[in-house]
């Protein structure tokens, strides 16, 4: 089923602009993203193939089905609250049934969970990604025997150098395992002419190896020296390497190229919507409606343009938090939407649509 059929079947019972053009931050190049609510001929809702909703390619285009729909606000979905919500001028269809439909029945102490922690999830967004823009990985990819590190005296050096300064090749070095210590390896050296021992080297290819490689050592022979793998360090750096490599390549070019451009290396449209949610957020605690059009637009188009310090803003959105937090401690929103009304009112609409299709 695509949104086409929806279209030409007549299942449609809402429809509007949603994004930044239904909060008021829309840019004359800004995406046109629609959303909608449709409801499923009376075969097909009793059938197997139930759909819970319909997208488009770019998934710019969500329709929801009535009851995937309901199920959404009933946790507080922003998004299906939002699109509940939407100013008229974005409202491209509205069935006369969908009109019992009420964002402020369905408005709850759950929007603190849904909306304010959502917004901290960002803000931990936002800090991760100035890490990433500010402390990028270097492009080629670290080897084990960079984490590798030869006891000299009292200390130690780093594998590399040590090898270096003694005129040793990695391949002239056997390591074997040194009972009862993990990650610490005896290290031999094979200074024979021919290099009779045999040692297979540290490691067995330095751009793909994961551990070190341990070779067999001739009875009698001595240590050179002992050598410690930080096996620890070299996990959680091929954790963050990869982290960043995906990043870099998921990452919106346009998005990134405004950071870069605006100069204050922070995601802009990240931070707008963290001072967005909060503010909807500390609406829906204190009045009980939700305003989809925000009236802090210059603002927040400041923040788009990167007007301001990255650390001004992260002071600001903490100090948001706090009084988002204490402003549902106090509210009189319930705990949770009616559920049952919500699903009579589900009943009553889903019943009166197949009636009139008979």
């Amino acid at each position: 089923m695509t949104i086409d059929d929806l279209r030409q079947r007549g299942l449609i019972l809402f429809e509007a602009l949603s994004g930044s053009r239904a909060y008021g931050t829309d840019l004359p190049h800004s995406d046109t993203d629609l959303k909608g609510v449709f409801i499923l001929p009376e075969t097909e809702f009793y059938g197997l193939d139930y759909v819970p909703q319909v997208a488009n390619d770019t998934n710019d285009e969500v329709y929801y089905e009535l009851r995937r729909f309901v199920e959404l606000l009933l946790k507080s979905n922003p998004t299906a609250l939002e699109l509940l919500a939407s100013p008229e001028d974005c409202v491209r269809y509205r069935h006369p049934l969908f009109e019992a439909f009420r964002v402020e029945d369905f408005l709850s102490q759950l929007c603190r969970q849904s909306f304010a922690e959502y917004a901290v999830a960002q803000i931990r967004k936002a800090r991760g990604l100035n890490k990433k823009i500010n402390h990028p990985e270097p492009p080629a990819r670290k080897s084990v025997l960079d984490f590798c590190y030869v006891t000299v005296g009292a200390g130690a050096q780093p594998v590399a150098t040590w090898l270096e300064r003694r005129g040793y090749l990695p391949t002239q070095c056997g390591l074997a395992n040194v009972n009862h210590l993990n990650d610490l390896y005896a290290l031999f050296v094979d200074e024979t002419p021919a290099r009779r021992h045999s040692y297979r080297g540290l490691l067995r290819d330095a751009e793909t190896s994961q551990d070190v490689l341990l070779s067999a050592v001739p009875k009698g022979e001595t240590p050179v020296a002992y050598l410690s793998f930080n096996r620890n360090g070299y996990s959680t750096y091929c954790r963050v390497f990869r982290e960043y490599q995906e990043w870099e390549q998921k990452r919106n070019p346009e998005r990134y190229q405004n950071t870069v451009q605006h100069g204050k290396n922070y995601d802009a449209k990240n931070m707008l919507h963290v001072f967005r949610l909060l503010g909807m957020a500390l609406e829906i605690a204190t009045t009980g409606r939700l305003h989809v059009r925000r009236p802090n637009r210059d603002f927040l188009l400041q923040i788009r343009r990167g007007e301001f310090e990255y650390e001004q803003l992260i002071t600001e959105a903490d100090a948001l938090v706090a009084q988002v937090e204490a402003a549902f401690a106090t509210s009189a929103l319930p705990e949770t939407p009616d559920r049952e009304a919500a699903e009579q009112l589900l009943i009553r609409v889903r019943q009166s649509w197949y009636a009139g299709q008979k």
